[in-house]
């Protein structure tokens, strides 16, 4: 169900949960209504076993400007700063523990925080119109949380520029750097991010999940351990009806039949 009063718009179709962020008129603020709105569709999704991938876009003229500094500069205290900022990083965490890929579909601003939002997801596309930053420090507050993630996308060196100087790039920029995996003309956002999920939606959905999940294990892993937890993963993979049928295609030189 959809109101228009809503923080997050939600729809599903063909395997494909769309979440918009639905406040536009502001850029979409993290503010805490908009965190607990979101953490709720999150939640729900992680055991939607008829969705097999997750796009995050947005209404209005960007994505997301960050967290609502008016809102945080109502309420000047470490204990609610402490709050706001755990919750923001447990709905960050939720999206990459999700079992489904999450795609960022990017227009107009990403900043601070929705540049985090757009380095947690899982995938990005942007409009050639898309700009990033982590642009907290031009107001006094280096963007602590958004390093996080942003530290894991691009290169160190690329990171620190960004977080020190509070600097814009453009999305082809943000491509080259690694924060993004795709950059379309504007009219052609939608199509791009279609053509993206298609082909996730053609896999089989146990190989995607699986894969997910470990992917992300690995990288705070050392390289035995990493290897170790790969080498078990591909194990049960390849015990799965889907991998078994999609090799025995392979040896067979035909196309698989996963069925559903």
């Amino acid at each position: 169900m959809m109101t228009e009063d809503a923080y997050v718009l939600k729809t599903v179709a063909g395997g494909v949960a769309t979440l918009t962020l639905n406040r536009g008129d502001r850029f979409n603020p993290l503010s805490g209504e908009m965190l607990t709105a979101l953490q709720r569709e999150v939640d729900a999704l992680r055991h939607d076993e008829s969705v097999r991938v997750v796009v995050l876009a947005a209404a209005g003229k960007a994505f997301c400007a960050g967290h609502d500094l008016k809102q945080m500069r109502a309420e000047p205290s470490e204990a609610y700063y402490r709050k706001l900022f755990n919750q923001c990083s447990k709905l960050m965490l939720s999206l990459q523990q999700l079992p489904q890929p999450v795609i960022a579909r990017v227009h107009g601003l990403a900043t601070a925080a929705g540049c985090q939002l757009v380095a947690m997801c899982d995938l990005a596309v942007a409009s050639r119109e898309a700009r990033f930053a982590v642009s907290g420090v031009n107001y006094g507050l280096f963007c602590a949380t958004p390093s996080v993630a942003l530290s894991r996308n691009v290169s160190r060196k690329q990171a620190m520029e960004m977080l020190l100087t509070g600097e814009f790039i453009d999305a082809d920029t943000a491509r080259e750097r690694g924060l993004v995996n795709r950059v379309a003309a504007p009219e052609e956002l939608d199509a791009e991010v279609a053509r993206l999920t298609a082909s996730i939606l053609a896999k089989p959905a146990v190989a995607v999940s699986m894969g997910k999940q470990m992917f992300y294990r690995q990288l705070e892993m050392g390289i035995g351990a990493a290897y170790q937890l790969a080498g078990q993963t591909m194990a049960c993979n390849m015990m799965d009806e889907a991998a078994l049928e999609g090799v025995q295609a392979f040896i067979e030189k035909r196309r698989p039949n996963w069925g559903g």
